[in-house]
């Protein structure tokens, strides 16, 4: 299936959970006493959202994207006022549809990339309805 957006949200920046965060590094072996290392509480929103207003929250259907880490059920953030430049990963709306793919731009050849195989490259003509609605700045899925 074609890697598509299907829930489009706003962020709520209202929240004021915040976790505690450990200046240690984690090592895959043998466990650490964390709590020495408590470094202070870490808020999402400010590593994640740089520009509040122009950022969107976007979950993911379709595998044509497996390759640049986004599955279907994850979570994407959007953020709007960015311009996207050659390889970023976007959200495009593409005759009526919005769709997640890595943008290329040559000169002023626009193509649209899934990073899966099993789905083909999408040059953007000129009688097609196309227009970049964000650029993807994280994705966040379950392990």
């Amino acid at each position: 299936m074609n890697t598509t957006a299907k829930i489009v949200s706003r962020p709520d920046i209202s929240t004021k959970r915040k976790q505690s965060i450990f200046s240690a590094t984690v090592s895959a072996g043998f466990p650490s006493p964390a709590a020495d290392y408590e470094e202070g509480k870490l808020d999402l929103n400010r590593h994640l959202i740089k520009n509040p207003p122009a950022t969107f929250f976007v979950r993911v259907t379709g595998d044509s994207m497996v390759g640049a880490g986004i599955h279907s059920g994850d979570l994407l953030i959007v953020d709007r006022s960015l311009e996207p430049k050659n390889n970023n990963v976007i959200i495009a709306a593409l005759n009526g549809e919005l769709t997640v793919k890595r943008i290329r731009l040559r000169g002023k050849k626009i193509t649209l990339v899934p990073e899966n195989e099993n789905y083909s490259v999408q040059k953007i003509e000129g009688d097609m309805e196309f227009e970049v609605w964000g650029v993807v700045t994280n994705v966040i899925h379950e392990l």
